[in-house]
C-alpha cells in the first residue's frame, strides 16, 4: 500500500506524538509540511482532509484518518514491529486514561499554559499572560503527581514496556521541560524524573526533535 504519509509539522506536540510512534514500529513515512498558523490559515488542500485545520492528518493506501489518538492506534495495529498497547483490557485502559490526561491537562497546562507562556512568548518578543502563567503554575504539581502515582513503579506509564501514552506525552513534557521551574517540580517524583531520562535516551526522541 505504499508509506504512510503525514500531513503537519515538526514543531506540533501532536506531529511528533504520531512521528514517535512511526519510528517506534520502525515504518518509512513521508512528513509533508503544513503550517496552519500560515498567513490565512490552513491551506484548502489541508482542510479537505482535515476539516477542522488542526494537525496531524495522515494517509495510508487510500485511507485518510485524523486525531492523533486514532493515527497512533492505526499505526500501533496496522503495521508489524513492537506492540504499543498492552494487550490486557486493564493496562491497556490505563493507557487510554494518561492519553486522555496529556489531552485534557498536560497540553493546555504544561504547554500552553507554561511553555508558551515562559519560554515561546519572550522569544518572539510577545508579552505573556501572567495570570494564566500563575495559574498553570500552580496546577502543574497536580498534574505530575497524578502522572507519577499512576505510572507507580514504571517504568513505562503502560507498565513493563514502552506505550502509546508514553509516546503521548513525551513531546508535551519536552516542552515543559524547557520552561524555567519544570525541572525541579519534575524531579520531587522519582520515578516520573526517571521516566524522563529514558525517554530522553529513545532514538525516536533524538530522531523527531523540532527543526532536524
Amino acid at each position: 500500500m505504499g508509506k504512510p504519509v503525514l500531513f503537519g509539522a515538526d514543531y506540533s506536540v501532536y506531529v511528533r506524538a504520531a512521528r514517535l510512534a512511526l519510528h517506534e514500529k520502525g515504518i518509512d513515512y513521508d512528513l509533508v509540511p503544513v503550517d496552519v498558523f500560515a498567513e490565512g490559515g490552513p491551506p484548502p488542500s489541508h482542510l479537505a482532509r482535515q476539516p477542522f485545520g488542526r494537525i496531524p492528518a495522515f494517509a495510508h493506501g487510500g485511507f485518510e484518518l485524523y486525531e492523533t489518538g486514532a493515527i497512533t492506534r492505526y499505526v500501533d495495529e496496522a503495521f508489524d514491529g513492537p506492540a504499543l498497547q498492552p494487550a490486557d483490557p486493564r493496562s491497556r485502559a490505563r493507557v487510554n486514561q494518561i492519553i486522555s490526561i496529556a489531552d485534557g491537562h498536560i497540553y493546555p497546562v504544561l504547554v500552553w499554559g507554561i511553555y508558551v507562556e515562559q519560554v515561546s512568548k519572550p522569544v518572539r518578543g510577545e508579552p505573556g499572560d501572567e495570570t494564566r502563567l500563575a495559574a498553570s503554575l500552580a496546577a502543574a504539581p497536580v498534574i505530575l503527581k497524578a502522572l507519577a502515582d499512576l505510572m507507580g513503579d514504571g517504568p513505562w506509564f503502560g507498565g513493563a514496556a514502552l506505550t502509546l501514552a508514553d509516546l503521548h506525552a513525551a513531546p508535551m513534557i519536552d516542552c515543559f521541560a524547557k520552561a524555567p521551574d519544570s525541572l525541579p517540580m519534575i524531579g520531587v517524583h522519582a520515578n516520573l524524573r526517571a521516566w524522563w531520562s529514558r525517554m530522553q535516551e529513545r532514538a525516536s526522541m533524538r530522531q523527531t526533535e523540532p527543526g532536524l
